[in-house]
């Protein structure tokens, strides 16, 4: 018999497609050495019985309790990593004050490499506790801490995604935080990247850099191109803001003569492995150039509900043949949750097309067909999110990454309502994504290694 590392038996739950939701019953998931899921095993087939007596006595075999399942580790798309700090405060104000008075004198003290790693070191490890197994990290401008982010991530086995942020334009940009010349910019950008990339050959679940402008208002034209070139030169992810609200889609329409998307893709940032957050006022033609080129998008519902100014309307976007994902945006987000995004992406959406304004009549209220399933936001938060990023994580199917959390909807300080043993498991399904807490979460693996447990 085929021999592996870890043997784990019990029913999950993963996307079969954007809208639709497939339920593993008592499945036999068999690990390899890399971490990978090499094989599932269903209870119909013949080798079942065989594995686990095989297994059933050793170590390296996992059967969940009654009340447990599993789910796929969630990736979030979008996260400041300085910003965990302020977390929470600060979001009653509109976005360019938010970034002048709060987060650029937060983000300038990230120099200091002892407040980076108790912050960066108390973030990872609350958003495994979410179960967020793969992260795409806006760091700071500063390289050190930046790599530092990188190293935190290796050492706690976070799948981290990690851009050391590129703010060089001195009109725009704060003296005290900014990259100190274009040329310093692309430079210190040039040497993360290869810092990390010797990182990663040491690191079993992987750690990426990410060529990181800030957005465009933040960047001259010269550092945009010297990005794209970087990206171009090293194959490396690429994350920015895109018309994210008015005043970032208005600046950059006045300035380039363009929309966001055409002026980021005109500096050789739209592509396969690009992923761009918010994108609440994409054009169709915008929307059409991010399919064609591959580029994704990262949702994120609750700071949108802030920061943004309106609704993106996902379902639209998605239909366009476009990768999208979910986001935090910690801080943008107060929350560090992609359950409470997911659940909020349901809820933005409904709101987008039932409409807000009840001074309108009923027809002329909201946007038809904009509202997206529980199902499909789960999607977003598990599947989309790897498609987004082109990694082989969050499927619970042959050739990915067994990245899981354990929920167990039975804990006596956070019992789901399930009181029928034979309750249909997708209701079941529904309630863990409404319902479940960190507490919830027992164990969080990624890439076969347990990382979190309560």
């Amino acid at each position: 018999m085929k021999e592996y590392a870890q043997v784990f038996q019990g029913t999950a739950f993963t996307s079969k497609s954007p809208k639709e939701v497939q339920v593993l019953q008592n499945y036999l998931f068999c690990i390899n050495e890399g971490g990978l899921i090499e094989k599932t095993v269903s209870p119909e087939e013949p080798e079942y019985q065989e594995i686990i007596e095989a297994y059933l006595n050793k170590d390296n075999f996992h059967r969940l309790s009654k009340g447990q399942f599993f789910l796929p580790g969630f990736i979030d798309l979008h996260v400041h990593a300085p910003q965990w700090a302020q977390s929470g405060t600060a979001l009653d104000i509109p976005l360019n004050d938010w970034l002048n008075t709060y987060t650029f004198p937060l983000e300038s003290k990230f120099s200091d490499l002892q407040f980076a790693e108790t912050v960066y070191r108390d973030l990872v490890s609350h958003l495994l506790a979410n179960g967020t197994t793969t992260v795409l990290y806006f760091a700071s401008v500063h390289k050190e801490s930046s790599l530092l982010l990188a190293e935190i991530c290796a050492k706690k086995g976070q799948r981290g995604l990690v851009g050391k942020v590129v703010m060089d334009d001195p009109n725009l940009n704060p003296d005290y935080y900014r990259d100190e010349s274009t040329e310093a910019a692309l430079k210190d950008t040039e040497e993360f990247i290869m810092a990390v990339k010797e990182l990663a050959k040491t690191t079993k679940q992987g750690v990426y850099p990410v060529v990181t402008p800030r957005f465009i208002p933040s960047c001259t034209d010269e550092a945009l191109i010297g990005l794209g070139e970087l990206a171009s030169k090293y194959d490396t992810h690429i994350q920015s803001h895109c018309s994210e609200g008015d005043w970032e889609h208005s600046y950059v329409k006045e300035r380039c003569g363009k929309n966001d998307a055409f002026a980021l893709h005109d500096f050789g940032l739209l592509r396969d492995k690009s992923v761009m957050a918010h994108c609440s006022f994409l054009s169709d033609d915008d929307a059409e150039l991010f399919a064609k080129t591959g580029t994704a998008i990262g949702h994120c519902p609750l700071s949108n509900a802030y920061l943004a100014n309106g609704v993106t309307p996902i379902a639209h976007l998605h239909s366009k043949g476009i990768d999208i994902g979910l986001g935090t945006d910690v801080s943008g987000g107060f929350s560090p949750s992609i359950y409470d995004n997911a659940k909020q992406a349901v809820i933005s959406s409904r709101m987008l097309e039932d409409g807000v304004n009840t001074y309108l009549p009923t027809e002329e209220r909201g946007v038809p067909n904009s509202r997206i399933t529980i199902n499909e936001a789960f999607f977003f938060a598990t599947a989309g999110g790897g498609e987004s990023l082109s990694l082989p994580v969050g499927r619970l199917q042959e050739n990915y990454a067994w990245d899981v959390q354990i929920i167990h909807t039975s804990i006596d300080t956070a019992t789901l309502p399930i009181f029928n043993e034979e309750e249909d498991l997708l209701d079941v399904f529904q309630k863990i994504m409404y319902l479940t807490r960190p507490e919830n979460i027992r164990e969080v693996w990624v890439q076969g290694e347990l990382v979190h447990s309560r």
